[in-house]
């Protein structure tokens, strides 16, 4: 499995649209058309977000002819709030940084 980089990770999902993006691609693969139809947003608009989530490890795109249907990663969201539910939920280890020195 991917591990993806928390910082992209929830980066990605800081945006709304973005969020909303992967709640429709979890239902169904989806193109970059589709998605702006469902929008009322540009196809260049929904290309970054969707390569912010691509970036992320959220998404993956395949070629079907001339479009690209795009479907979300579920193992890979499920895995990176895990490891963050796990971080959250462990103990804190706390380190002054001043005690490095």
């Amino acid at each position: 499995m991917l591990v993806n980089n928390p910082q992209r990770v929830f980066y990605a999902l800081g945006s709304l649209p973005r969020r909303q993006i992967i709640a429709f691609l979890s239902q169904t693969a989806l193109s970059t058309a589709d998605l702006a139809e469902r929008f009322r947003m540009s196809r260049p608009a929904v290309s970054r977000h969707l390569s912010v989530l691509q970036r992320a490890g959220l998404i993956s795109g395949k070629r079907h002819g001339q479009r690209v249907l795009y479907r979300l990663r579920r193992d890979a969201l499920l895995g990176a709030l895990a490891r963050f539910a796990s971080e959250v939920d462990g103990p804190l280890h706390y380190r002054n940084p001043r005690d490095a020195i």
